[in-house]
Parts: C-alpha cells; structure tokens; sequence
C-alpha cells in the first residue's frame, strides 16, 4: 500500500460462522486517518426473477415466494435466492437456488445487475438474474427453508412494491431492475 492509499492494513477474525464470518479490519481512510472496522463476509449469492410467460407477454406471470424470516418477524416476499456454495458461479447458484426452492428450471438465464447488499457492514453481492422458458418439476428445499410459491402478474407484485407489501431489497431491486430495464415500462 503506498502513503496515503486507502484500504485494508490488517485483519483479525473474531467469528466463523455457516453462513458468515467476522472481521475485524484495520484500515487507512482516504485522508489517511485509520481505524477498525467491524466487516461481515459474506461468500455473496444469486438471485432470480423466474418469469412463467413468454418474452413478449403485456403484464408477465412471475413466481414470488413468501417465505419465514426469523430476522423480520414472519413471511417475507422474495424471488427465489441463496448463497454461493465454494467454487459456484452465480449463474449456477441462480440455477439451484430456483429448483431448490420452486421446483422451476429455466432453459435461459438473463444477467440482471449485481449489488451490493449493505455495504456499510457487510461485503456481500447478490447476482441478480431473469429466469425464461420455465419448467416445473419437484422443489428440494432445505429442512430450514418454509415457503410458499406464487405465480402473479408483474403489475400486482408492483403494485405490492409501491405499497411496501414487499419489502425485501433485493427483490425490490430485482423486479424494478426487470420491469424498468428488461421490459422498459
């Protein structure tokens, strides 16, 4: 690191855990202050939008999931989605994930963006994907996992974002992300 570059100058864990680790980084600011930083790492994750209808379809069927959330207190509206296994590529994480948790495979996935969740805190990125050309067959979700799988029309599941009925980040950036950019509406 050169004189006045910011960044990581050392790292202690303090937590590993399933799902993430805990770090406590030192680090140089930009104006070359420094302190520590308590930072979760996280191995990043997929998400999918699974999309029922054909590309040309007005108002497209799209499959949401409300699953149990401990951490919000209940069900929570989600597209389909999980955390990177060592060594998966997002696209085949988005692929799992949607069989896992829908029984859906898609014959085309669609690169939405990725985002960073909370980067205040945390280093995690979610791929965001469209998934087409749907077929359904038995899901195998994992004993932790209590859902429901929906079929709705992308205005509905707008609407339930203006309305904040759908309040999960990454689902919010998914479907408006799809709906502005995908769909251009």
């Amino acid at each position: 690191m050169t004189e006045g570059a910011s960044g990581r100058t050392g790292s202690q864990r303090l937590y590993t855990g399933r799902v993430l680790n805990l770090d406590m980084d030192a680090v140089r600011y930009p104006d070359g202050t420094t302190g520590d930083l308590e930072i979760i790492r996280h191995p990043g994750a997929s998400a999918v939008v699974p999309v029922l209808s054909d590309d040309d379809a007005a108002d497209p069927q799209i499959l949401l999931i409300r699953q149990y959330r401990y951490a919000a207190g209940g069900p929570v509206w989600e597209v389909p989605a999980g955390r990177l296994d060592p060594g998966e590529t997002p696209e085949a994480c988005a692929r799992r994930e949607l069989r896992e948790e829908t029984g859906a495979s898609a014959q085309r996935l669609d690169h939405l963006t990725t985002i960073y969740t909370t980067p205040g805190f945390t280093d995690e990125r979610i791929h965001l994907f469209a998934g087409w050309g749907l077929t359904m067959q038995a899901h195998q979700r994992e004993p932790d996992e209590f859902l429901e799988v929906h079929p709705l029309a992308l205005s509905r599941i707008l609407g339930m974002v203006k309305d904040g009925e759908i309040s999960d980040g990454k689902t919010i950036v998914a479907v408006l992300f799809f709906a502005g950019f995908r769909l251009g509406l």
